[in-house]
């Protein structure tokens, strides 16, 4: 876009910015990461759009982490710190088989636990697992700065399904986001301080009463349990039960995104879940 500004001696100075004016940053929540980008990318609504702030790229297929920023949408060109993609699920996890991680210097390793997304009213509404990136061949790879958190969205079950209180987790495309770990405060939660250290606590005692000896940290996330055999669906089913709680991965929207129709805030208000424990365990799609 072309931006006009007052120049000395009340000369017009002609500047092309490209699509995006000076300042602009792109910073979504996780939640409008899901029930926005994900949900209408899955719902192939918006394509040209999506395409130009988000691209799709098999992150996984042959590409070291330091070549994606070039491949970024128009909205992360220039930024330093992350990048946003549409990744496609791989052949080899459709059948049934394990994701490939491996990069031509290095690979893709899951670490902590994989958490679910809430939106602004509490609702479970995607899955999130965190990787990093080492350099070198497994196991004997040195760990780098380079992460990658990977998103899917959940669903309701289909109509046929007689448990009505389901939801899936829908393998088909997944969103990344790709960034370099500076050690920076910024983060997704825009929630009141208070309310996070009350997730935090709750994650804590969570984790003490497992006891399991478990050397990460576990996510603030729920839980309850979920079958993962990808091999025999593009979706994995997670029964949900009534309680429901706070998730510090949950990320409430200033705006009013949670009331667009095009925005997923939840199929239903049955979909509450419950066991956060079990669901810590279940996530992982492809350890």
């Amino acid at each position: 876009m072309h931006t006009r500004a007052a120049g000395s001696g009340g000369d017009q100075e002609t500047r092309d910015y490209g699509l995006w004016p000076p300042g602009f940053r792109f910073y979504p929540t996780e939640e409008e990461l899901v029930g926005f980008y994900l949900k209408h990318k899955l719902d192939k609504s918006m394509e040209e759009k999506l395409s130009r702030v988000i691209p799709v790229v098999d992150i996984f297929n042959g590409l070291d982490p330091s070549q994606l920023p070039s491949l970024s949408g128009e909205v992360c060109q220039g930024d330093d710190q992350e990048w946003f993609f549409f990744c496609p699920r791989q052949e080899r996890e459709a059948q049934g088989g394990r994701p490939n991680r491996i990069t031509p210097s290095g690979y893709w390793k899951a670490t902590g636990s994989p958490s679910l997304v809430y939106s602004s009213t509490n609702r479970a509404i995607g899955v999130k697992k965190t990787m990093v990136f080492y350099q070198g061949r497994a196991p004997t790879g040195s760990k780098t700065k380079w992460k990658v958190n990977e998103y899917r969205a959940l669903q309701p079950s289909p109509p046929a399904d007689p448990n009505p209180n389901k939801v899936q987790i829908n393998c088909e495309i997944s969103l990344c986001r790709v960034y370099i770990n500076s050690g920076s405060l910024r983060s997704f939660d825009r929630r009141p301080l208070l309310e996070s250290d009350q997730v935090f606590r709750r994650a804590n005692n969570i984790n003490a009463r497992r006891g399991k000896g478990k050397s990460e940290t576990r996510s603030y996330s729920r839980g309850s349990n979920v079958n993962t055999n990808i091999g025999e669906s593009s979706r994995a089913t997670i029964p949900v039960g009534k309680e429901r709680s706070s998730s510090n991965d949950d990320s409430s929207s200033s705006g009013d995104l949670a009331h667009d129709p095009g925005y997923a805030d939840g199929s239903s208000n049955n979909l509450d879940l419950m066991n956060l424990d079990d669901i810590l365990d279940s996530l992982y799609w492809d350890d």
